[in-house]
């Protein structure tokens, strides 16, 4: 199948950088990522991230437990960054991420969740840990048809922080490694971008029953 083409122009926030995991991680021009997906990996990184140039940016591995999926996401030199938990008996799919590799309510910093529980195609709303409405989602991350492409919004607006399109290909499936694509808008922290696309796919690949 052919890459499906990312819209352009990209729109940057209105209000600032959106800063998540950490200043460095923001750019003041559009970022290009690459996530590679290691589907039959057991002993390496689950995910890697890399720029234009090949260079290795960040890693996910997993953490084995027989209770919940949990996988940490680490910067290139392997410090980790961000725990991404799935919540226990959660109807919505529902993800939490704490900074470092802690998973201690103090070191909450965001919530991933489907919007509705049933749903054609993916929809997912993003909190975090500060805010303390019961409605209000902080960003918005929808799918398109057969789940081959997403955009993250800012909040419920229109305001385009990142898309991402998958390439999905025979080579890609008997490889063990899926791709994706994603760019991120100027002065948007790439490493959250990041860890919203491994979350995305966890719960798509449930959905699928592929777990």
């Amino acid at each position: 199948m052919a890459l499906v083409p990312l819209p352009t122009p990209m729109t940057g926030p209105p209000n600032g950088p959106v800063v998540v995991v950490g200043q460095q991680f923001c750019a003041p021009y559009a970022v290009d990522l690459t996530i590679a997906k290691k589907t039959f990996s057991m002993k390496d990184s689950l995910f890697s991230v890399t720029d234009v140039n090949g260079n290795v940016l960040l890693q996910v591995k997993d953490v084995v437990l027989k209770i919940r999926d949990r996988c940490v996401l680490l910067d290139a030199a392997g410090f980790p960054l961000l725990t991404m938990q799935q919540k226990i008996l959660s109807a919505h799919r529902r993800w939490q991420v704490f900074r470092g590799e802690s998973t201690d309510k103090k070191d909450a910093l965001f919530s991933v969740k489907k919007s509705r529980l049933l749903q054609f195609t993916t929809e997912l709303n993003v909190k975090m840990a500060c805010n303390k409405g019961k409605h209000v989602c902080d960003f918005k991350i929808r799918g398109t048809h057969f789940e081959r492409a997403c955009t993250i919004y800012l909040g419920k607006s229109n305001c385009i922080i990142a898309q991402m399109s998958r390439k999905h290909t025979v080579s890609s499936v008997l490889l063990g490694k899926d791709t994706f694509n994603v760019k991120v808008s100027p002065h948007v922290d790439f490493a959250f971008i990041a860890s919203l696309i491994i979350i995305l796919d966890e719960i798509n690949k449930e959905r699928n029953g592929e777990d």
